[in-house]
């Protein structure tokens, strides 16, 4: 039975799989993808990562065809995730999980996720029996070890952690640029993660790739210390060195970027002082190029009399601006305004403006902000 090897964490996600054709997630190139397969369990790795949804719900097919019809089931370990979002009732948890066996031909899976847990998600899943089903599964041998994918605030995911001390693991959205954001909270959410003795699975540590494509100026801050390494593999070992990780998911889309990748993670060393000083010195060169200088300072908050989330409607436009479409910036927005005015409701009073210390025009923005996220 395959097991985790604490010097062996680099998961083969299922998320960005190499394609025959680049404007059709559905056309995954199975040759290749069982390529890097090969080469990936061929180096003692052996975490692959799938879910309901990805590739337009291809991704499940092409892991059952790359490694499970290709390899014994004890020499892998396979995560997959209920996709929450489509639930809509308590019967449906049956059905989306017979499925997803089916898809990848198994009998059980080694990890199993509750997917992109957040507070509104959260109670769905209460309210519907989710955490009761996945220990459902687990008494029943259909799933190794459960736990759930997270988007939200780290008060949120100490309100799940306090509720279901059952759940076994927490996979988050964890990289540098994140690491303080008021969005994403990696920093916070590990901490939270850390005291309720939670091992994390990270996802996204090179931000949907954004981190591994770095303006010029913030690249050379790499390249003067280490000419040959990427600027992903800074992004994965930063993830990678964090305590209390044990897994970071690498969506790879060619044999080249595994073979990078497994070149500093066969023999993982933790980043040291003088790399960490680095990566601080690239995280300011990437903030001050973001859209909006927003400091999320919250002074235009104060008196605004529609509640609107302003500083972080800016942190969600910025992500956007700076990496595009990775990371789900529409999810970052919605979940941005649970309970509060958003960008559309702003009249025009303009008092934010007045106590705003960056002087930004924030009328202005919140109607580009609108306009992009409420179409």
């Amino acid at each position: 039975m395959a097991e985790l090897n604490p010097q062996k964490r680099l998961g083969f996600g299922a998320m960005r799989l190499p394609l025959l054709n680049p404007d059709d997630p559905t056309s995954i190139d199975i040759d290749t993808y069982s390529k890097m397969i090969d080469r990936y369990l061929a180096q003692g790795f052996c975490y692959i990562d799938t879910a309901y949804p990805y590739h337009k719900e291809h991704s499940e097919e092409a892991v059952c065809e790359a490694l499970v019809k290709r390899y014994p089931r004890d020499a892998y370990l396979l995560a997959d995730k209920m996709p929450t979002f489509l639930v809509k009732g308590p019967e449906y948890y049956e059905r989306f999980f017979d499925t997803q066996l089916k898809r990848c031909q198994v009998d059980y899976f080694d990890y199993y996720l509750l997917h992109n847990m957040a507070r509104d998600r959260f109670e769905e899943t209460t309210r519907y029996g989710g955490f009761e089903f996945m220990k459902k599964l687990k008494a029943e041998g259909k799933v190794r070890h459960i736990g759930f994918s997270f988007h939200d605030r780290a008060d949120v995911l100490e309100e799940i952690l306090t509720a279901h001390p059952e759940m076994e693991f927490v996979q988050l959205q964890l990289n540098y640029i994140d690491w303080d954001s008021e969005i994403i909270q990696s920093r916070k959410c590990l901490e939270t993660a850390r005291r309720f003795g939670k091992p994390v699975i990270v996802m996204e540590p090179a931000k949907g790739g954004g981190l591994a494509n770095l303006p010029e100026k913030a690249a050379e801050i790499f390249r003067e210390y280490s000419p040959d390494a990427s600027p992903a593999s800074w992004a994965i070992r930063f993830a990678a060195s964090q305590e209390g990780v044990m897994m970071v998911l690498s969506g790879m889309s060619s044999l080249s970027q595994l073979e990078d990748n497994l070149s500093y993670m066969e023999d993982f060393h933790p980043l040291g002082k003088e790399e960490l000083e680095r990566i601080s010195r690239v995280t300011d060169v990437l903030r001050e190029i973001q859209a909006i200088p927003c400091t999320s300072c919250k002074y235009c908050v104060d008196e605004c009399p529609m509640d609107i989330n302003i500083p972080g409607y800016f942190s969600v436009y910025n992500l956007m601006k700076q990496y595009g479409q990775n990371n789900f910036p529409q999810m970052h927005y919605r979940r941005q305004a649970l309970g509060r005015g958003a960008a559309s409701d702003c009249i025009e009073c303009h008092s934010c403006e007045g106590h705003c210390p960056q002087h930004i025009k924030i009328t202005d923005q919140l109607k580009v902000i609108a306009d992009i996220f409420e179409k």
